[in-house]
């Protein structure tokens, strides 16, 4: 959370900057969500490569007797190799770029899979800071085309206003005991 945002919650000024320190300081750490799929998804196949190569490791130790037979399992077994590590290249930069579109286009769409199938993925390419090239101009045309899929702007700022009642909410004074009661608070959350 940045400073604005602690001090509409009714946080102090110095309160609201010490938090909002202490806020950016614990994201350091974060990992977005889409990278961590990416990463999950390229272990998993990480993972299934090696089994496979153990696999066929021992077939070709069994084979290794026969020298016209052992060439002939090499090359199969390099042919299958290229073929896994160019299927892993195109699975994983799929996954990169459906990652990017659903991050550029959450909140902006009533459902997501379904924007995003609307799109031609073929002339969409993910830069290396993550944006998508060319999305902007399929939006602009999907917006026209079929702007049931999207939002309204009044939509989407209600989406990111958090619902809830927040404590100190359009009331600048405390009463004489120093402290809001729960029925005052809810009464002024609704009053407004």
């Amino acid at each position: 959370m940045n400073k604005e945002e602690f001090i509409a919650l009714g946080f102090t000024e110095e309160q609201a900057t010490k938090a909002a320190e202490a806020s950016q300081n614990e994201l350091k750490t974060f990992i977005p969500k889409h990278r961590f799929d990416e990463l999950t998804e390229e272990n998993k196949t990480l993972k299934a490569t090696v089994k496979e190569n153990g696999t066929q490791l021992e077939t070709l130790g069994k084979t290794a007797g026969l020298s016209e037979d052992l060439q002939k399992e090499i090359q199969r077994l390099q042919d299958e190799n290229k073929t896994a590590a160019t299927e892993h290249e195109s699975t994983l930069k799929k996954l990169k770029l459906d990652n990017a579109i659903k991050l550029a286009i959450t909140g902006k769409v009533h459902d997501e899979d379904m924007a995003i199938s609307q799109l031609d993925a073929t002339r969409l390419v993910v830069s290396d800071d993550g944006k998508v090239v060319g999305l902007d101009e399929q939006i602009t045309t999907l917006k026209t085309s079929k702007a049931f899929l999207f939002k309204e702007e009044s939509q989407q700022q209600q989406q990111q206003q958090q619902p809830g009642i927040r404590v100190g909410a359009g009331r600048t004074e405390l009463p004489a005991g120093g402290q809001l009661s729960l029925g005052d608070a809810i009464a002024a959350h609704f009053t407004k």
